[in-house]
C-alpha cells in the first residue's frame, strides 16, 4: 500500500491541502479534534495513576488486601466512635474487647441462632451438637454470659446460640452487641437465623413459617426508630435465597408443613395483636377478623415481635439472615393456647429441626469443596 493509499484516521477528511476549502475543512476538524483529545487525556491520566497507586502500594499492606478481596462477607458496623475506644464493652453479655479475646472464642463462628427463651437456645445447642456430633451430646454446655441474667449464650464448633429475650427493644440490645462481637471477633460469612414461636392467620398450627419480609402492624416492610427525636425508618427484606434453601431442606426431610410468607411484627402480645383476651380491648370479634383478614390479604401467614428489628439490623450490617417460627395456633379460630404441654413441645422443636438440618447440609457441602 502507497503512502498516498494508506489508511486515514476517522477525523481526516480532507487531502486536498491546496484548495481552500480542504484548507478550511482540516482546520475546522482540528479545531474540534484537539479540545477532545486534551479533554480525554485529563480523563484518563488520573485513573491510570489510580491504578497503578492501587496496583502497587496499597498491596504493601497485606491485612488491607486481605479485606478488600473479602470485604463483602464481613460483618459490619457504622459507627466511628468505636475505632477510638479502648475497651468496648459488651454489658449486656459479660464480655468485652479488653477482658476477654474475642477472635479466640468466636473466630470461627459461621451460624448463629437466636431465639427468645434461654432455655430454648440451650436446647438447640445440645441438639445441634449431637446433630453434628462435634461434641458429646451428654455434656453440660456453659452459658458465655454466665455474669450476667440478661441474655444466655452457648458455642458448639461454628454454631453460637443467643437469647434475646421477648421483643423489639429486648431482642435490639441483644442484636448491637452481638453484631459488635462478630465484628470485634473477626468472623466471616455468618449466617443469622431467627427461630423462634408465633401466631399463625389461617394456617394449621404447628406449620413453620420462614419470613420473606417483616411487615408492620399496618402491613408495610419497614421498621420505624425515633432517633434524636427523629423517626428514623428501615428496610426489613430478609435474605431471599436463604429462604428458599430452608424451604427446601424442610421439604427433604418431609416432617412437617413449611411455607414462605410475610410475618407481621407487633409492638405488643395483645392489642397490637387483635386479641381479645387482654386486660383492656376496646374492639369486637367482627374487627378482629376484618383486621386479620387485611393482613392475610397482605401477604401475612404468622405474627410475632421481634422479626421488623432483626430484619433491619442484620441488613445494615451484611449479615445473611432468616426468620424461621413455628405456628402456635391459627388467630382466626382463638386466641389462647388450649394444646397440651406435649404438643407444644412438639411444636417448638420443629423450627430446630430445620435450622439444624440446614447447618448439617452447609458443613458437609463446604467439607466436599474442601
Amino acid at each position: 500500500m502507497s503512502s498516498a493509499e494508506e489508511e486515514k484516521p476517522f477525523f481526516f477528511f480532507s487531502t486536498d491541502e491546496t484548495s481552500a476549502a480542504g484548507r478550511k475543512l482540516n482546520l475546522a476538524v482540528r479545531r474540534i479534534y484537539l479540545p477532545i483529545s486534551v479533554l480525554l487525556e485529563s480523563l484518563c491520566l488520573p485513573f491510570v495513576c489510580w491504578f497503578f497507586f492501587c496496583s502497587v502500594f496499597m498491596k504493601m499492606d497485606p491485612s488491607d488486601e486481605q479485606r478488600s478481596a473479602s470485604s463483602s462477607s464481613h460483618v459490619f458496623v457504622h459507627n466511628p466512635h468505636l475505632d477510638t475506644m479502648k475497651d468496648d464493652i459488651l454489658y449486656h453479655f459479660s464480655l468485652g474487647t479488653k477482658t476477654h479475646d474475642l477472635p479466640a472464642m468466636f473466630g470461627d463462628v459461621k451460624f448463629v441462632c437466636v431465639g427468645g427463651s434461654p432455655w430454648r437456645m440451650k436446647s438447640f445447642i445440645e441438639y445441634i451438637a449431637a446433630e453434628l456430633a462435634m461434641e458429646d451430646p451428654k455434656s453440660d454446655y456453659p452459658n458465655i454470659c454466665a455474669g450476667t441474667d440478661r441474655y444466655a449464650m452457648y458455642k458448639v464448633g461454628p454454631v453460637l446460640s443467643v437469647s434475646h429475650g421477648m421483643g423489639i427493644p429486648s431482642i435490639a440490645i441483644m442484636l448491637h452487641e452481638l453484631i459488635k462481637l462478630l465484628h470485634h471477633a473477626r468472623c466471616t460469612d455468618v449466617t443469622i437465623i431467627r427461630i423462634g414461636t408465633s401466631g399463625g392467620i389461617g394456617l394449621e398450627p404447628g406449620t413453620v413459617v420462614v419470613t420473606k419480609q417483616s411487615v408492620d402492624a399496618t402491613f408495610l416492610p419497614k421498621f420505624e426508630q425515633v432517633i434524636l427525636g427523629k423517626t428514623v425508618v428501615r428496610n426489613t427484606d430478609l435474605d431471599r435465597s436463604l429462604a428458599e434453601e430452608l424451604l427446601q431442606c424442610s421439604k427433604e426431610l418431609n416432617q412437617f408443613e413449611t411455607v414462605i410468607g410475610n410475618t407481621m411484627c407487633t409492638l405488643d402480645f395483645y392489642e397490637g395483636q387483635a386479641r381479645l383476651d387482654g386486660a383492656f380491648c376496646a374492639y369486637t370479634e367482627k374487627d378482629k377478623q376484618d383486621y386479620l383478614n387485611r393482613a392475610r390479604e397482605a401477604g401475612v401467614c404468622n405474627i410475632e415481635m421481634e422479626s421488623s428489628v432483626f430484619a433491619a439490623m442484620c441488613k445494615l450490617s451484611g449479615l445473611r439472615a432468616a426468620v424461621v417460627c413455628v405456628t402456635l395456633l391459627d388467630r382466626l379460630k382463638g386466641d389462647q393456647l388450649s394444646s397440651s404441654h406435649d404438643v407444644l413441645h412438639n411444636y417448638q422443636q420443629r423450627p430446630q429441626i430445620l435450622v439444624g438440618s440446614y447447618i448439617k447440609k452447609q458443613l458437609k457441602a463446604k467439607l466436599q469443596r474442601s
